[in-house]
């Protein structure tokens, strides 16, 4: 047994020696990357051919039903629409009724400060235009005709 495990050992040893030499780890390389390389080749083909075949088969099917196929494509994709608009809308309602409740509790959702800052904003600016136009509506209500 020891032997035989001798002998194997050298013709080991011998096989990774030969194949370790650079220009056959290249040889090596480029046929796998070449087989590889050719069996994705073989295989967008094959994909190519399958779908040529199956448009050629399916064509008399798509012409002969399209009266009825296209109008309820049409309806199907606007009624998903339809259902998927209608959804957005009563999600951003459900977010905006949540948001204005914690807002008015005073939980102080995000942005709060953004919307306090232009209410205060707001009102300055109101209080401005009242002290700018109080002078001049006084001229003119006591102003003979």
């Amino acid at each position: 047994m020891a032997d035989l495990h001798q002998h194997q050992q050298p013709m080991t040893r011998n096989l990774h020696e030969s194949s370790s030499s650079p220009s056959t780890r290249q040889t090596v390389r480029f046929l796998t990357a070449a087989t590889i390389g050719m069996s994705l080749l073989v295989l967008s083909g094959l994909t190519l051919t399958g779908t040529v075949i199956g448009l050629v088969v399916a064509t008399p099917l798509m012409v002969l039903f399209s009266p009825v196929l296209v109008p309820a494509v049409i309806t199907m994709c606007l009624l998903t629409a339809g259902f998927l608009f209608s959804g957005g809308c009563g999600v951003a309602a459900a977010t905006a009724l949540s948001w204005i409740y914690r807002y008015i509790t005073g939980k102080h959702p995000m942005g709060a400060d953004k919307v306090d800052y232009a209410r205060m904003m707001i009102s300055d600016n109101a209080k401005e235009l009242g002290h700018y136009a109080q002078p001049q509506t006084d001229q003119t209500t006591t102003a003979p005709y």
